[in-house]
C-alpha cells in the first residue's frame, strides 16, 4: 500500500459499507486512520535491520502479533482485517478484490485522556499514578520469563550508537552537549564492564520478562483503569527485557516532563508489589537504565531533525535533544553520587 491509497482510502473508502471519513496519523513505520469510534492501524512496506514488513505476508504476521500481545494490556485490540481494493473501490473489509494490506482494527480512545497531554498540561494527579504503578507491577508479575544470555557487546553498541552524532551536536547544540554524549559513552562502557555480573544474575533470577518495550506517556491512557497499548510487535529483543529496564522508560518519560515526584511515587507503589530492586547495586542499574533511555530518546530526535527541511520542526527537536542531553548529563551525576555511598 502507497501513499496514493492511503488517501484514497481516507477520503472515498469505507468500513462495513460505511465510509471512514478519518484523520489521518502517520508514523515512520505505519499509518493509523481515525474515525469517530474506531482507528485502524496500517503497516508500511518497509524493512530495517531491527523490522521486517517487506511483504504483505509479513504485514499481515505482525498484525497479528500486535493484536496478540497488545491484548495482554487491554480490550481495545479488535481484530484484522484486509484493505481490499476492487476498480476504483477501496475498503477495509472481507469481499472481493485485490488485498493490499492488512489493518489492526482498535476502539478509539480519548485523546483528552492521553498521558502525555495531560503531564503537559500538569493534569496527572498522585492517584492515577498509583493505579498504573499496581497495574504495570501485575503485569509484569505474570509475563513470561526471559532466559537469555546478556550480549555486554551488543549492549555496549546499542548505547554507544549515539556517538555517532557528536560531531552533528557540536555543530548545532556546542561543545558542552558534545561533551556529554562523549562522557556518557566512556562510563557506559565502564559501567557495563562492572556490571555484567549483576544483569546476568537477573536474568537467572527471572527479572527479564516479555513486557511492553516502549512504555511511556504517549502510549497510556488515564482512564479511571488505565489503558495501556501499542506495545512492541515487531521485534521481541526490544520487549523482552530487565523489568528495571522497563519501567525506567516510563519514568526517565515523567522527569522529562520534569515531575520526578510523580516519577519516585511510582517506582515506591510498583516495588511494593513486585519488589524486583532491593539493593544499591539495582538501583544504579535502573539509574543506567533511565541513562540508556534518555540516550535514546535524544537520538531519536537527532535522527527527526537531520531529515527536516522545516525551520519550526527543526527547532522543536532541537529543544528535545537538549533536553534529553541534560536528563542524560543528570543521570551521570545521580550515579556518581551513588557511586560515592
Amino acid at each position: 500500500m502507497d501513499k496514493h491509497q492511503i488517501h484514497q482510502l481516507i477520503n472515498k473508502g469505507t468500513y462495513q459499507g460505511a465510509r471512514l471519513d478519518g484523520k489521518l496519523i502517520e508514523t515512520h513505520i505505519s499509518w493509523v486512520i481515525l474515525s469517530k469510534k474506531l482507528a485502524f492501524k496500517i503497516k508500511k512496506q518497509m524493512q530495517y535491520s531491527f523490522l521486517n514488513f517487506s511483504t504483505l505476508e509479513k504485514r499481515k504476521y505482525y498484525c497479528e502479533r500486535e493484536l496478540i500481545l497488545n491484548g495482554r494490556f487491554s480490550n481495545i485490540y479488535k481484530e484484522v482485517l484486509p484493505v481490499k481494493i476492487e476498480g476504483d473501490t477501496i475498503y477495509i473489509g472481507h469481499g472481493p478484490g485485490e488485498t493490499i494490506a492488512y489493518a489492526v482494527r482498535m476502539n478509539r480512545l480519548q485523546t483528552a485522556k492521553q498521558m502525555n497531554h495531560l503531564l503537559s498540561r500538569n493534569k496527572v494527579e498522585p492517584a492515577q499514578i498509583k493505579v498504573l504503578a499496581k497495574k504495570i507491577a501485575l503485569f509484569h508479575q505474570k509475563a513470561d520469563v526471559i532466559d537469555k544470555p546478556f550480549d555486554k557487546i551488543e549492549a555496549k553498541n546499542t548505547f554507544n550508537d549515539l556517538a555517532n552524532f557528536t560531531d552533528w551536536v557540536k555543530e548545532h547544540m556546542g561543545n558542552s552537549y558534545a561533551a556529554i554524549i562523549e562522557e556518557a559513552v566512556n562510563y557506559s562502557n565502564t559501567f557495563l564492564d562492572q556490571n555484567e555480573a549483576l544483569i546476568s544474575k537477573r536474568i537467572k533470577e527471572g527479572f527479564w520478562r516479555d513486557g511492553h518495550g516502549d512504555l511511556h506517556s504517549k502510549n497510556i491512557f488515564l482512564y479511571k483503569d488505565p489503558v495501556i497499548f501499542d506495545c512492541i510487535e515487531f521485534n521481541d529483543a526490544f520487549r523482552q527485557i530487565d523489568v528495571l529496564n522497563e519501567i525506567a522508560f516510563f519514568c526517565m518519560d515523567l522527569e522529562a516532563f520534569q515531575r520526578r515526584d510523580l516519577s519516585e511515587q511510582f517506582v515506591q507503589h510498583y516495588l511494593k508489589i513486585f519488589p524486583c530492586m532491593q539493593q544499591l547495586n539495582e538501583k544504579k542499574l535502573f539509574i543506567y537504565y533511565k541513562y540508556y533511555r534518555s540516550n535514546v530518546r535524544a537520538k531519536v530526535n537527532i535522527l527527526r531533525a537531520m531529515q527536516s527541511a522545516d525551520r519550526i520542526s527543526m527547532r522543536k527537536y532541537h529543544l528535545e535533544i537538549k533536553k534529553y542531553l541534560r536528563l542524560m548529563a543528570a543521570y551521570h551525576s545521580d550515579l556518581i553520587s551513588l557511586n560515592k555511598e
